[in-house]
């Protein structure tokens, strides 16, 4: 069966026949779930082996945004709450060991919850750093104001997601931090300059380079390509992403539905691949969308798919030895009951 170079999602808690019929046809390499999927642990342990069923491939990717705070898919009553990445970074400010320590740990437990249903993709850590000015949209999903600051606090968590069995997704690449709207609605324009781009935004995705996943920004970088959000943008792709930055890594699209993206999905599909992205990204469900997206999309194959190996391939097998009970006690004990289920 080949391949598509394609994520996708699905329209409810299970799977209608157009969908199972669709996904057996199409061979997306992965699947994403939102809260539209989900309802109790074992329907989404059975939406999932349905899932894979479809491509035949029980370890095919499923993900999922699981961040905590106002980004988070699975919650009460069957799931815990979890902070949002600001919460990490504002830890003890005079013990950063400490706060490493907690973001590595609450990325372990987040690993453990996702990896009980089978979900073995995180789409975490954000390493966007914000400006004062910008839009909200990132706000308190960032772990810290400064580089070094989300880059500590990002490999903390992607650390954590690794050793419980989960890849993590370093987002959203190069940088969403000084974007000014909200590119699920708007495409944003950010006007910096490369010297203040490449010292700021890029800099936490240079020190976590070496991470299997990679999620673009809908964004225009005027200093890089004034035409072309980094997506569709072969020159943020070629000289910023697999150049400056040095990822070489898979590369996804971010979700093609947003409005920041214009034409066809077809056609943002077809211009996501052509700039270089490995996968495309289609998150809501639609079939007619989802249609036209895999009307665009290619086989997975070349170096998309060598990457794509390669991600896979830092999926552990065995999760290192974690006592739940002791962990959920320190994390409590760490931000003092706040985030208690």
């Amino acid at each position: 069966m080949v391949t598509s170079a394609s994520i996708l999602g699905c329209g409810g808690k299970t799977l209608s026949r157009e969908e199972k019929a669709f996904f057996g046809d199409v061979a997306p390499w992965g699947f994403i779930l939102f809260a539209r999927n989900i309802d109790t642990p074992d329907q989404v342990r059975r939406l999932i082996d349905d899932l894979r069923a479809t491509v035949d491939r029980p370890d095919a990717p499923v993900l999922i945004d699981q961040e905590g705070g106002r980004v988070q898919r699975l919650g009460p009553p069957h799931w815990r709450r979890y902070p949002p990445g600001r919460a990490y970074g504002e830890l003890s400010a005079n013990d950063p060991l400490l706060r490493r320590e907690i973001t590595r740990l609450g990325a372990r437990l987040l690993a453990y919850d996702l990896a009980a249903l089978g979900i073995n993709v995180d789409c975490v850590p954000v390493l966007d750093v914000p400006v004062d000015g910008a839009h909200e949209i990132i706000g308190d999903r960032a772990y810290a104001r400064t580089p070094e600051g989300v880059a500590l606090l990002g490999r903390a968590a992607c650390e954590g997601l690794i050793a419980g069995g989960v890849l993590p997704v370093i987002k959203h690449i190069p940088g969403h931090g000084r974007a000014t709207a909200d590119s699920h609605l708007d495409l944003p324009v950010v006007d910096a300059s490369y010297e203040d781009l490449d010292a700021r935004d890029f800099a936490p995705f240079k020190m976590l380079s070496d991470m299997p996943m990679a999620m673009t920004a809908h964004v225009v970088y005027s200093a890089v390509d004034p035409k072309k959000p980094a997506t569709t943008s072969k020159k943020a792709m070629r000289e910023v992403i697999r150049g400056a930055i040095g990822f070489d890594g898979l590369v996804m699209s971010d979700d093609l539905s947003m409005k920041a993206l214009g034409g066809s999905f077809a056609e943002r599909a077809r211009a996501s691949l052509a700039a270089g992205c490995d996968v495309v990204l289609h998150c809501n469900g639609d079939m007619a969308e989802m249609k036209q997206v895999v009307a665009g999309t290619r086989a997975l194959s070349g170096q998309a798919l060598r990457r794509a190996k390669a991600a896979m391939g830092r999926i552990a097998r065995t999760p290192e030895p974690f006592d739940v009970k002791e962990a959920l006690a320190r994390f409590d004990a760490a931000f003092e009951g706040r985030w208690a289920a």
